[in-house]
């Protein structure tokens, strides 16, 4: 654990990505422009990330419920998904950043489907860096295809139910080999997880920033991070206990 007061670099950083859409309303301009706009801010904050020292960086990119937003606006999403990953191909490899996702990413268009698996597969050797996009993706469904998955290993004999514990069920979660977050970032002044890494985040810090997504930078992330080192992570402990556990 940190020791009392010094200034630490988030391992994990998750971000909920909001404000797209009112970033475009307050300029007169359509829904989708705000969202091209959001897409120029996540280069943006990768390579702010990567230049501040943050390792993993995950990104609400799509969640389950927005399957329900109008039909053209999904396919304005997906189409700057697939373009998005066609452009930050050779951007991720020449600066050694590995892509990861979370999510059923099985449900998603075929083409993009296509353009996550080739991006992927180009990246998987980076370890220093790593981008992970949540496509797709609820903390609920996460959770129930976790269990699903846990409930087959016991029927199957490679787990016992007499061993289940936090740690072993977190190896069937799309996020088994990630580290949980240390910090998480709300844009837009919104101040609610919408279903985002609930089992994850459990322990970390949050920071509920009034920019909007387009407007989010390396200052801004920056902001963030001294925010998050101002406070305490005590993960039960008191603050007597915590100042013995790091001395």
């Amino acid at each position: 654990m940190p020791s009392e007061n010094s200034a630490q670099i988030p391992q994990h950083i998750a971000i909920i990505m909001d404000g797209n859409g009112r970033w475009a309303k307050q300029r007169g301009l359509p829904r989708l422009e705000g969202h091209r706009r959001g897409v120029e801010t996540v280069r943006t904050v990768v390579d702010a990330a990567r230049e501040l020292g943050i390792r993993y960086i995950t990104l609400y990119a799509f969640s389950v419920e927005n399957w329900k937003r109008p039909t053209e606006e999904v396919s304005g999403l997906m189409g700057l998904l697939d373009y998005f990953l066609k452009r930050e191909l050779n951007n991720l490899i020449k600066n050694k950043v590995r892509l990861l996702t979370i999510g059923r990413t099985d449900q998603l268009p075929a083409n993009v489907q296509r353009e996550l698996n080739r991006v992927k597969e180009a990246t998987k050797e980076f370890t220093e860096w790593t981008l992970v996009l949540a496509l797709n993706y609820g903390a609920r469904t996460e959770v129930a295809d976790a269990a699903k998955a846990y409930a087959a290993a016991v029927q199957a004999g490679t787990e016992k139910l007499d061993d289940a514990s936090w740690e072993n069920f977190a190896r069937y979660l799309y996020t088994a080999d990630i580290p949980e977050p240390d910090l998480l970032v709300r844009t837009s002044g919104e101040q609610r997880m919408s279903n985002f890494l609930l089992m994850q985040c459990a322990y970390s810090e949050m920071v509920f920033t009034p920019v909007l997504w387009p407007d989010f930078g390396k200052d801004d992330l920056q902001a963030a991070i001294d925010e998050y080192n101002k406070r305490e992570r005590r993960y039960g402990l008191t603050t007597e206990q915590l100042k013995s556990v790091s001395k």
